[in-house]
């Protein structure tokens, strides 16, 4: 397929243009990209898509102002597509005017739209309509050198499934991936009364305990004879990836018993796969009471333009602090002896970004850091880890009692242990019940963890952190206010995932820009004052 090109028709404004530049806002993103879809997404940037000849393609600017405009409504694929037949803002951000029958640009199948996503996923520049808002928001100077980070849950796209269910779609998986020849090689290993052809749940009364532990433990032995079967065996990619879920799958809920049976074990695994739909969809926590399914979203903004520097999607098991080199990619960094260079790059964000590793790197760099620190606690409400005075330059930890006790080094750190002081304090019932007495653990970066507390309990630092930090909050907000392509993703995978966050930001960055009044003039782009 080779680039396709717009059509040229006499330049006069037909009746839907005329009405949208009678009664559109001023500052709205319809009327941004009518002006300066061209230079925004002209067929330079997408020319690496396409092939030099074959059949031409919908002109890649056309698709570019839709697919921006789908991620900022939380439309799919054929809701965009009928928009863009059927509503004249969008047709009149296209630069296509009125729908006229037979050509061309009267509109396009939404398997277009999917094209050009695959087009971009394989291009060496997959995020490029995205990397254009970022360039275009710091020619004009709108991106300084401050950054506020957080993130928010993605829900997926697709059930979470228990571990039957789980079990017997991954063998389901297998079996339609091998060839003929493999899978009948398959179905001749196993033994229970299931040919596997059907979705879902098994027949079971799942009433019946013995019934259930039954089912569990006949499909986990089905599971390992179709593991077994494939040994020695030549696998392609697609057979070798199914064979790999339905080794993980089978080993990450059940355990053997001392008797040799299978069971479901208790508890769950660390980065336990809940379904075989959507292999990299997880169980996360953004808090320690609220859990969800899917993915994180990660971003960084600007916080006096608003604007959204970077955006990532992470497994729902990533922690923040993992991501912060990717979001901070884009500030200058400086060495931490040469603090007379100007304009320090500063970082906010809250607890989930001060841990004292990520503090340490961020000194590093050369980054302020206004991330808060964690505050110990102790259970109970008794003594917390504040209410001893660390001193590591002299290597002493002094309690609430005016006892102190040498810091012993441990491979991450040191302690502190108070023992027998313990058995006679008067505030031991306050403190610990641990009949070895109280026990206070050293971070290796306890240095850096010490130092952010003291700051962020500043008048000043606390006010610069409340004026600043909810700004991403609001933005999050803003970026995931529509259920179907917001807060619940309408991809599978980690890759398409991320790219259609990023896509998202993009089309939220222009919708900023135009509020800002973006305009061309005298050559360059620049914010109109009116």
């Amino acid at each position: 397929m080779t680039l396709g090109r717009r059509l040229h028709r006499q330049d006069l404004p037909d009746a839907g243009t005329r009405y949208c530049e009678a009664t559109l806002p001023a500052r709205s993103i319809y009327r941004l990209l009518h002006a300066h879809r061209e230079r925004l997404f002209g067929d330079a940037l997408f020319a690496d898509l396409f092939q030099p000849t074959g059949r031409r393609s919908v002109p890649p600017s056309i698709l570019a102002v839709v697919t921006v405009l789908q991620r900022l409504e939380g439309l799919s694929d054929r809701e965009a597509a009928d928009r863009f037949a059927f509503d004249v803002r969008w047709r009149y951000a296209a630069g296509v005017g009125d729908p006229v029958a037979g050509e061309e640009t009267a509109g396009f199948a939404s398997t277009v739209l999917v094209d050009l996503r695959a087009r971009l996923r394989a291009s060496e520049d997959p995020d490029r309509i995205f990397r254009v808002t970022c360039e275009l928001a710091r020619s004009v100077g709108l991106v300084g050198v401050r950054r506020v980070l957080d993130s928010a849950p993605l829900l997926d796209a697709v059930a979470t499934q228990d571990t039957v269910t789980l079990v017997r779609s991954a063998i389901r998986g297998l079996l339609r991936a091998c060839p003929p020849q493999l899978a009948a090689r398959v179905r001749d290993g196993l033994q229970r009364s299931d040919d596997y052809r059907a979705p879902g749940k098994p027949a079971c009364d799942w009433d019946d305990a013995a019934a259930r532990e039954r089912l569990v433990d006949e499909l986990t032995r089905d599971g390992y004879r179709a593991l077994v079967a494939l040994r020695g065996q030549p696998l392609d990619a697609r057979v070798a990836e199914a064979a790999e879920l339905l080794a993980v799958v089978v080993g990450q809920d059940i355990e053997e018993t001392d008797d040799g049976r299978f069971r479901i074990a208790q508890g769950t695994a660390p980065d336990r796969i809940i379904s075989t739909v959507d292999p990299q969809a997880r169980h996360g926590h953004k808090t320690a009471a609220r859990g969800f399914d899917g993915y994180k979203a990660h971003i960084a903004i600007d916080p006096d333009s608003e604007l959204i520097t970077a955006a990532e999607a992470s497994t729902a098991t990533t922690s923040d602090a993992e991501l912060t080199d990717r979001l901070l990619a884009d500030l200058p960094t400086q060495a931490p002896d040469q603090p007379d260079q100007p304009a320090q790059a500063v970082a906010y964000g809250d607890s989930s970004y001060g841990s004292g590793a990520n503090l340490a790197h961020l000194a590093s760099l050369g980054i302020q850091a206004r991330v808060k620190a964690p505050v110990p606690t102790a259970p109970g409400g008794r003594y917390a880890k504040t209410a001893f005075r660390i001193d590591l330059t002299q290597g002493t930890v002094t309690c609430p009692a005016k006892v102190s006790a040498p810091i012993i080094a441990t491979r991450h750190g040191g302690r502190a242990r108070f023992g027998r002081a313990c058995s006679v304090c008067p505030l031991r019932a306050g403190c610990t019940s641990s009949p070895a007495g109280r026990t206070v653990s050293i971070h290796q970066h306890e240095a850096q963890l010490l130092a952010a507390r003291a700051r962020q309990r500043t008048p000043a630092w606390l006010a610069d952190y409340r004026a600043t930090r909810p700004k991403v909050e609001r933005k999050l907000a803003h970026l995931l206010r529509r259920r179907h392509g917001g807060r619940r993703v309408r991809m599978r995978g980690l890759v398409r995932v991320g790219q259609d966050f990023k896509l998202l930001a993009a089309a939220v960055n222009l919708a900023r820009l135009a509020v800002l009044n973006l305009s061309w003039h005298a050559g360059r782009w620049q914010l109109a004052t009116a």
